[in-house]
């Protein structure tokens, strides 16, 4: 709901309903560490309090999560100005440094905007040096200003679940229940699927609420933002005085009339026409030069561009905070009265996504959230072909919109994912974020291009293995417009070598390893008329070398036998089964697919999609023959709807179940309505 207040903003931010506005998200949890990530207006040093219930025991199954005693089991000082993550010690000979005392990590990106990650160790009173284990464990996280102001996150009465006095986690590292999904557009017109979490939760005891929340790609749309969110975002950055930025600009090839982000927010063209502002490059033809722009989605009218943006956005899709203080209410100047409509119908929708935000900021505070990107956390057509990189990153304008957008995944999402890896880039932080020197900027951009660690791994049972499908690609040789394999050769080692002696994993792949025939032929053939980049034709199926490898992994006798598939993207959900013939011990795949969690696929075109496929790849049908992926055999299991259809449309979260006794897998899909949908077993076979 927008508030009114004069325009233009400034900077005062004592009207800001708390100090801290976005968070806390409970991130990377097990029993040696716990990482808490919140986003602050001052750099507050921090008081952070662990309370066990009931002793340290696990609560009986009829317990409530809501209604608990407190046993207070540490309690801990972190002090802003004594962080230094260039002193923090290591534990281990790997490259993955551990963190053996609890701390702030803190990155200022505004005038009122601090970033933080606190990191609490157990110490030497917990039992055996640990967290325990499937225990409630409450928390409390309190700001202290220089003039002696605390403020407990306690004070956002939105946090805490009802007769609830603080906030809760439980450490779970036996997988027997998550929640899972991807594609989340504030923009679409469908409920939010994420606050379903927040009623799981709700309804859960400690024995059956979710270990963790996994979130597979699309966690915002840098490159499809509405006009009312784009115009929060700029009241935000002047609201918050997050940082200017300059645009390194290449004459020759952007004759553009921005030239940093303030020029930018006043253009003409800044609403609804970016199209006439991103960079393009040249391609040579038989015919002649053409003139082509680099990022090409349809909907890049409104592109994320600058870093105080991405940022921005981060705030606004995880928090109800900031949307209280915006006004919103009148379109921008200089719109057309057909973008004038536009902006309104989508404000009608951007008002009640800001409305489920208080649910979606409480489960975010409740439960480990794991992420990884996919395309549209950085842009639609992000490392597609060989020739796409070439044109984006050689261009310095291309370069530093993209390098923008994984600033903002690294310091909100990656961050929180796997901490001890970003030790070295969290060194020269100062510098980068402090700094108003292009060449700063520049180099930080240029080290996360080169790193490689985005991919991560979860020491659960069983084993969860995170893959970046986006850094590491497999580049075509032969023709640079055709699509990259989503993992390179080395990549795919590195991944089996994380499978070995595992009795079963969990993947998660942000693109589905076993996609839909008939969508995947069609993806195939525009690239064959050297049109990927229209149709988004990346799937693991569509570079041979990425293929074989990531299939002979799954046939080889030494990986697990047991596989569970995590995935996204497709904007619509479906669960195969899966096993590969010719193997000594068969394996048993399953992939389930969820998507989005407010996102859909054309309903019309999605149907006549699914009619097609069933006629063309039956399992009498003479193409089937030909195209039979003779080494696998796929078994569909079918949503228990009133229809025959086994792709499912909607938004909504994902469920995965897994019980031990019967060696069962359950999955399930909660729509943003609330209503369960069961994929059950189904007769037909695709393969």
């Amino acid at each position: 709901m927008a508030v009114s207040i004069p325009e233009p903003l400034t900077t005062e931010f004592a009207k800001l309903n708390s100090s801290i506005i976005a968070g806390p998200v409970v991130r990377h949890c097990d029993v040696s560490q716990l990482n808490f990530w919140l986003v602050t207006t001052q750099a507050y040093d921090f008081t952070f309090k662990l309370y066990c219930s009931n002793n340290d025991k696990r609560l009986k199954k009829t317990d409530s999560v809501s209604k608990h005693s407190h046993q207070l089991l540490f309690e801990t000082k972190l002090s802003a100005s004594k962080t230094d993550s260039s002193k923090t010690e290591s534990t281990s000979t790997n490259t993955n440094k551990k963190v053996n005392a609890s701390q702030l990590q803190q990155i200022q990106i505004g005038e009122s905007a601090f970033i933080n990650l606190i990191t609490i160790v157990p110490e030497d009173h917990c039992s055996e040096g640990a967290f325990p284990e499937n225990t409630l464990l409450s928390y409390d996280i309190i700001t202290s200003a220089h003039n002696g102001k605390t403020e407990s996150i306690t004070e956002l009465s939105h946090l805490l679940y009802p007769d609830q006095k603080l906030p809760n986690l439980i450490i779970k590292p036996s997988i027997e229940n998550l929640l899972h999904g991807s594609c989340r557009k504030p923009h679409y017109k469908s409920e939010d699927g994420l606050k379903q979490v927040d009623c799981v939760l709700q309804a859960s005891d400690v024995d059956n609420r979710p270990s963790m929340l996994i979130m597979s790609g699309d966690q915002i749309y840098a490159d499809d933002v509405a006009g009312p969110t784009l115009k929060a975002i700029h009241q935000v950055i002047d609201m918050l005085g997050l940082y200017n930025e300059e645009f390194e600009l290449d004459a020759e090839l952007n004759k553009h009339t921005v030239t940093n982000s303030q020029s930018l927010f006043k253009h003409q063209h800044s609403y609804y026409q970016r199209q006439h502002l991103l960079p393009t490059h040249t391609q040579r033809t038989f015919f002649g030069d053409k003139i082509l722009p680099i990022f090409t989605s349809v909907h890049v009218n409104n592109h994320l561009m600058t870093l105080s943006e991405v940022m921005a956005m981060y705030l606004l899709t995880w928090s109800p905070e900031l949307w209280e203080k915006v006004k919103l209410a009148t379109p921008p100047p200089n719109l057309s009265q057909a973008l004038q409509a536009v902006y309104k119908k989508e404000l009608e929708v951007i008002t009640d996504f800001h409305q489920g935000l208080y649910e979606v900021r409480r489960a975010m505070a409740h439960i480990p959230v794991y992420m990884i990107f996919d395309d549209h956390d950085i842009t639609d057509d992000w490392n597609l072909t060989r020739g796409w990189e070439e044109a984006a990153y050689t261009n310095p304008f291309a370069r530093q919109i993209i390098g923008n957008a994984l600033i903002g995944y690294w310091l909100c999402q990656g961050w929180g994912n796997a901490p001890d890896k970003f030790t070295d880039l969290l060194t020269n932080q100062t510098q980068y974020f402090s700094s108003k020197k292009r060449e700063h900027k520049a180099e930080l951009i240029d080290a996360l291009f080169d790193f490689e660690q985005w991919n991560y791994n979860l020491n659960t049972t069983p084993k969860i293995v995170v893959l970046d499908t986006r850094t590491q690609r497999w580049r075509s040789e032969s023709n640079e417009n055709k699509p990259s394999g989503l993992m390179d050769w080395e990549t795919l080692s590195d991944f089996q070598q994380e499978l070995i002696k595992e009795p079963s994993v969990i993947v998660v792949s942000p693109a589905p390893i076993y996609g839909v025939k008939l969508i995947e032929t069609i993806q195939r053939i525009f690239t064959l008329c050297g049109k990927p980049l229209a149709v988004d034709a990346e799937n693991w199926m569509a570079h041979s070398g990425t293929a074989n490898v990531i299939l002979n992994i799954f046939r080889n006798p030494k990986t697990p036998p047991k596989f569970i598939i995590l995935s996204g993207d497709v904007h619509y959900s479906f669960v195969y089964e899966v096993t590969h013939r010719f193997r000594k011990n068969s394996a048993r795949i399953i992939q389930v697919t969820c998507s989005g969690i407010k996102n859909t696929f054309p309903e019309t075109l999605l149907t006549v999609l699914e009619k097609l496929n069933k006629v063309l790849y039956s399992t009498y049908s003479p193409l089937n023959w030909f195209t039979k992926r003779r080494r696998m055999k796929i078994r569909v299991r079918k949503p228990n709807t009133k229809t025959h259809r086994h792709l499912f449309n909607g938004s909504g979260i994902g469920v995965l179940r897994l019980h031990k006794e019967n060696d069962e897998v359950i999955t399930e899909f909660i729509t943003s309505q609330g209503r369960t949908i069961e994929f059950i077993e189904y007769d037909s076979d695709e393969d």
